[in-house]
């Protein structure tokens, strides 16, 4: 389903990425006109385990939650795209706590989407991956309103079903553009440390 086209780079029907990603300073500059999607993997957690098998979305005490240092990651991620003038016109995210808590953080308010769940499986069937794929999509590919730009906040799983690429490390955010056709074009990542402090 998924072709190597370059390293770390992969292409899916519908999805494509540049065989050299957009430097990180590039994509701040476009992302002040607005038009993209911001798929961010959400915050870093106290330890990284699969809990989707038992955990219930909206039950914290059941599934992995912010550490400490996710706590302050996801403020210096949204105070450094309200500094960069970055305009954000939607934030959309998973049910887990983890994802809503880093957009709660970053962005202030935000829109719970349970299609933004991962299935519950650690090792995932075909058509597990094709429902993932098939949820996140929408998300990647519709139309942005206005000028500014629709934050998606998220997990690995899901944005890999979707695009082929398995989003690393925690906190990391992708940018992504949509041809308008159904398809989305992926344009590089920005690091969770790679955000300017003021």
């Amino acid at each position: 389903m998924f072709k190597l086209i370059g390293v770390g780079l992969l292409l899916a029907a519908g999805t494509s990425a540049s065989a050299e990603e957009m430097q990180q300073s590039d994509l701040f500059t476009a992302l002040k006109g607005g038009g993209y999607v911001i798929y961010l993997r959400h915050a870093s957690t106290e330890s990284d385990y699969a809990d989707q098998v038992t955990a219930v979305p909206n039950d914290c005490a059941t599934q992995r939650v912010l550490s400490e240092s996710g706590w302050q990651q996801a403020r210096v991620i949204g105070k450094a795209i309200k500094d960069l003038a970055i305009p954000v016109s939607e934030v959309f995210s998973s049910e887990y706590c983890r994802a809503w808590q880093t957009a709660d953080l970053a962005f202030g308010s935000y829109e719970k989407k349970a299609a933004l769940n991962f299935e519950p499986a650690e090792e995932y069937s075909a058509e597990q991956t094709a429902k993932m794929r098939t949820n996140v999509m929408p998300f990647l590919t519709a139309p942005t309103l206005a000028q500014g730009n629709r934050v998606i906040v998220g997990h690995d799983d899901p944005f890999e079903a979707a695009t082929g690429i398995y989003p690393e490390p925690q906190g990391v955010a992708y940018v992504l553009k949509s041809d308008g056709k159904g398809g989305v074009e992926v344009l590089g990542h920005i690091d969770p440390d790679a955000w300017p402090a003021s």
